[in-house]
């Protein structure tokens, strides 16, 4: 009797449990704007593939504010050199842009569809990277940064607010970490048109039949372009006095727009590029059904390979660093050119595999909790760092010494119960409503253009 009244305690705590986690999900995906429709999955899954770039790089910071100590690195090198790879998701961050923003170009470019309104591209660029970007700025400087508000500090704050903080020292991983990568972000977003604009120049006179080789041979010009940038960067670089063509003065402004301090990874924009290309390929409906099915065979080696690549990568990151795999020494002298390369083509083998996978391949990054982490990514990602410091100096520092496992969930306690919540919140308040603005303009453009 006492058995089945426990039964039936379980079973009610199992529906109530059950019901509030649902109520949870729909409320969730009304205020994110989850409306993920019948036969648009494959794309869907790359919000989950985006949360995957975002727990990488909290994971990497949070390993590195705590001292990368959960291990020994001597003892464990495969570990920790997964576990020190988590900046990569920055790359794959990188990967995912190319792919996503040239969808629409590569549609046109293969098939000659309307060619998309650059106006209508920076609005959406603007519309939902600024605003956020400036408000977080804004309250990061005035709360933790006031010095930017100097007037001594007024040219490096101009490279904040136009996007250049990566292309000096003095305003390079300042402010706030991440921010630096945001600037890439935001000058490929403005050269894109005009890249493809240049591609469609080269390859207008191509028969239709000859246009998916035409352009496959561009984008890995672009990749080779990429790689050229980032050698002669890291070259001149590390020769001050040397020069190339015009004098060295000319030399420094072209570097400050073409490689910053750490380069501008066009060869990681063109390899989601390439992938955006086949991939609009294979879905069109005069495309031949054996490439669609070939791709689905390859899906597995893609995986399989790539997976290999990054793990490969990861060991080579943490060699640089620890010297922890003394085979990989002899290709330490190429490891500033081409380690990025790798990780881009690794993870566009992955983004690759899971487009044109299975549905068991899919499944994992249709989760909906991941892929509602993956919608508020951008969010997550300007927050995370300044929240982490937060805890470490302003909260754990008034503790006793802890062990590194309690400190190190401690920090992941943190992400859950604070940065996420924060992120969605900056989300709701400042993402959506820009994002739905610019969605109200574009659509005013659009009917403007057919009356």
């Amino acid at each position: 009797m006492r058995l089945n009244i426990f039964t039936r305690y379980i079973q009610y705590l199992y529906t109530w449990l059950r019901h509030i986690l649902q109520q949870i999900g729909q409320w969730l995906s009304t205020i994110l704007g989850d409306n993920k429709q019948e036969g648009k999955n494959t794309i869907a899954v790359l919000d989950g593939v985006r949360a995957c770039a975002i727990i990488l790089v909290l994971t990497f910071h949070i390993n590195r504010v705590t001292g990368d100590n959960l291990w020994s690195m001597t003892a464990f090198p495969l570990a920790s050199s997964v576990s020190t790879a988590g900046g990569t998701g920055v790359t794959l961050f990188f990967v995912l842009s190319g792919f996503l923003l040239f969808l629409p170009f590569a549609k046109s470019l293969l098939f000659q569809s309307t060619w998309p309104s650059p106006r209508v591209f920076y609005l959406r660029r603007v519309f939902r990277i600024v605003p956020a970007y400036y408000v977080s700025l804004f309250l990061i400087i005035v709360f933790f940064q006031p010095q930017y508000l100097h007037w001594d500090h007024l040219k490096d704050l101009m490279l904040f607010l136009t996007f250049f903080m990566d292309s000096t020292q003095q305003t390079f991983r300042q402010i706030n970490g991440p921010f630096w990568t945001l600037a890439i972000e935001w000058q490929f977003y403005m050269f894109l048109p005009l890249l493809a604009w240049g591609i469609s120049r080269l390859v207008r006179r191509v028969s239709p039949q000859g246009r998916l080789r035409a352009l496959i041979f561009c984008l890995i010009g672009v990749i080779i372009w990429g790689l050229c940038l980032r050698y002669g960067g890291l070259y001149f670089t590390e020769h001050p006095t040397q020069t190339f063509l015009v004098p060295r003065s000319v030399l420094n402004v072209a570097l400050f727009f073409l490689f910053g301090v750490q380069g501008k990874y066009l060869e990681d924009f063109a390899v989601g590029m390439l992938i955006s290309l086949c991939y609009v390929y294979s879905q069109h409906p005069t495309t031949n059904a054996n490439y669609l099915t070939q791709a689905r065979r390859l899906s597995p080696w893609l995986w399989g390979g790539g997976i290999l690549l990054l793990l490969f990568g990861a060991m080579w990151h943490f060699n640089s660093d620890h010297h922890g795999w003394p085979f990989l020494d002899g290709l330490m002298s190429v490891y500033q050119w081409l380690n990025e390369m790798g990780l881009s083509i690794g993870y566009g083998a992955c983004i690759a595999a899971i487009l044109f996978g299975s549905a068991a391949l899919k499944r994992p990054f249709e989760w909906p909790l991941l892929r509602w982490i993956g919608l508020i990514s951008y969010s997550l990602y300007m927050w995370h760092l300044t929240l982490i410091i937060v805890l470490k100096y302003d909260i754990l520092s008034v503790f006793p010494a802890l062990d590194r496992y309690t400190t190190y969930t401690l920090y992941w306690l943190w992400a859950l119960l604070i940065i996420i919540p924060f992120a969605l919140l900056s989300f709701v308040l400042v993402e959506k409503p820009w994002m739905r603005l610019g969605d109200q303009w574009r659509r005013r453009i659009e009917q403007s253009k057919k009356t």
